[in-house]
Formats: C-alpha cells, sequence, structure tokens
C-alpha cells in the first residue's frame, strides 16, 4: 500500500529541496551571473549524486552500469532543456518576484502532458487532465501581481518564466525516458544511473564553456565554493527525488503533484505567512489543493 504512494512521497520532498536550492541560486546570481548561477547545481551537485549512486548501490547489492545510447541520448536531451529552463528561471527572477517567477514556471504541467503524449505516447486520463488544468490555474491566481507593473516587465518575465517551464517540462519527459530505458534492474538504480548521466552531461559541458569563453565566471564560482556547495547539495537532493518519481509515475501526474512547491515559495517569499494573504491568493491556494487531491485521489 506504502509504495503506490511512494512517488507521492519522493515528489513533495524534491519540491522541498528545490524550493530551497532555487532561492539560493536566486542570491548567487547576483554574484556570478545567470549562466554562473546555473552551472552551481551542476558543477557542485555532481559529486553529491556520485555520493548517492554509491551509497545506494550498496545497500541494493546493484552495480552501476553506463546506461545504452538510446537512454543516453535522452538523457541529453533532458539535461540540455534543464540547462536552459534554469537560466531562463534566474534570467526572470532578475526582474520579478522569487514567488511570481516559480509560479510562471508552473505552467509546465500542461505541457509536460502534451510533451508526455507526443514523445513517449502516455495518454493522460480525464483526471489527470482536469488536476492538470485546476491546479495550473490555481497556481496563476496565486501569482496574480497585486501592484501594477510596467507592461515592460510583465511581457518579458511573462516570456522567460513561461519559456523556463516549458524547457523543464521537456527536460521531465526526456529525463523519464532515460531512466526507462536504463536497463537497470531496481527503479533507484535507474533513476540514481540517470541523474549522475545527466549532471556529468551538464557539468562537462558548461565548464568546457566557460573556460573557453568566460573563465572569470568559472574562477568565482570556485571562489563562491561555499554557498555554491549548499546549493549543488540542494540541487542534487532535490534532483534525486525527482527522478525517482518519474521512475515509478508518469512526469504529468509528478509535476502536477510538484506545484505544491509553489506553496514553499509562498512561505520563502513571505517570511512564513507573516503577511496577509489576498482573496485571489486564497482561491488560488484552494484549486491548488483541490488539483492535487484529484492527481493523489483520481488516477
Amino acid at each position: 500500500m506504502f509504495g503506490e504512494w511512494l512517488w507521492a512521497v519522493f515528489t513533495v520532498s524534491a519540491a522541498g529541496a528545490q524550493t530551497m536550492r532555487n532561492a539560493m541560486q536566486k542570491e548567487l546570481t547576483a554574484s556570478l551571473g545567470t549562466v554562473g548561477a546555473t552551472h552551481v547545481r551542476f558543477l557542485f551537485g555532481l559529486p553529491f549524486a556520485c555520493l548517492f549512486l554509491i551509497a545506494l548501490s550498496l545497500v541494493l547489492g546493484e552495480q552501476p552500469a553506463l546506461p545504452p545510447l538510446h537512454s543516453l541520448a535522452w538523457t541529453a536531451v533532458g539535461a540540455g532543456a534543464q540547462f536552459g529552463a534554469t537560466a531562463l528561471m534566474l534570467a526572470a527572477m532578475n526582474s520579478r518576484s522569487f514567488l511570481v517567477v516559480i509560479a510562471y514556471t508552473k505552467t509546465e504541467p500542461v505541457l509536460v502532458l502534451v510533451f508526455a503524449v507526443v514523445f513517449l505516447s502516455e495518454l493522460p486520463t480525464a483526471v489527470v487532465v482536469a488536476a492538470v488544468i485546476v491546479a495550473t490555474i490555481g497556481v496563476l491566481a496565486m501569482s496574480w501581481p497585486a501592484e501594477r507593473v510596467p507592461r515592460g516587465d510583465t511581457l518579458k518575465t511573462s516570456a522567460l518564466g513561461i519559456g523556463s517551464g516549458a524547457l523543464f517540462a521537456l527536460s521531465a519527459v526526456a529525463y523519464r525516458g532515460g531512466i526507462q530505458t536504463s536497463g537497470a534492474e531496481h527503479f533507484i538504480m535507474a533513476a540514481s544511473t540517470t541523474l549522475v548521466a545527466a549532471l556529468a552531461m551538464q557539468a562537462l559541458s558548461v565548464s568546457l564553456l566557460l573556460v573557453l569563453r568566460d573563465r572569470a565566471t568559472l574562477v568565482a564560482i570556485l571562489r563562491l565554493w561555499r554557498p555554491s556547495m549548499t546549493a549543488g547539495f540542494l540541487g542534487a537532493l532535490a534532483s534525486q527525488f525527482w527522478f525517482l518519481a518519474f521512475a515509478l509515475q508518469n512526469p504529468a501526474s509528478v509535476r502536477t503533484l510538484g506545484l505544491v512547491e509553489i506553496l514553499f515559495a509562498q512561505a520563502v517569499s513571505r517570511r512564513l505567512f507573516k503577511q496577509r494573504t489576498s482573496r485571489l491568493e486564497m482561491l488560488g491556494i484552494g484549486l491548488l489543493v483541490a488539483g492535487v487531491i484529484l492527481i493523489l485521489t483520481g488516477r
């Protein structure tokens, strides 16, 4: 019985760790720039992902093996899309609040539905479709700006945030494909080996790019190794939980439940809810909770 809910435990854990990682990366953007802050999660996350893989292989008694080429191809698509998504998200955070940007990226589940059908032939049930729509509307209601902002800034942030969500959606579907074709016997090993492969691709490719074009940023990353290490650990931890969830459940359900991250982001953005919550935000929270309940009970 507990096994049926394991993917949900992984997803909520991933959302919590990801909120903390996003907050750390937002702080690092001022010192390292968008590319530098994005690279931190890969460069400093890889060692932790390797440690996770070693520990889990010892516990399970299964030796990690290099995934086949078609699995690596899925993983490469996911890795590239995830890098682009993170960069767009951090760029958007330079112009708007942490909460609003996170909310824009959470239009992702709608696109996950489409990409999963096109690339994985995973047809969602009517309940899943309804849950995705209801929860996404709730997130958008929660993120509706209370103050008037310049139109150009709003359009720019919307484009960056939604573009980030689209790339996160593509990465989720591609990672699901990589995990499913990894060839590992246990789902934990399938998720963990795919994660290490993805982070290795990202760390090596971006490090090479910085060596060739922006060595100063790479030096700055190494100088800020302490906060970068924390962001890397949180990033690896969040990714580990996401990949475990993808190994057990379709990405549309995982990403819809993952919308609970917006509640965590609100806590971070509003100092643990010390500010008053508006009626529109209350409506958004209610719709988000309703969508989550649909996902958990109506699959």
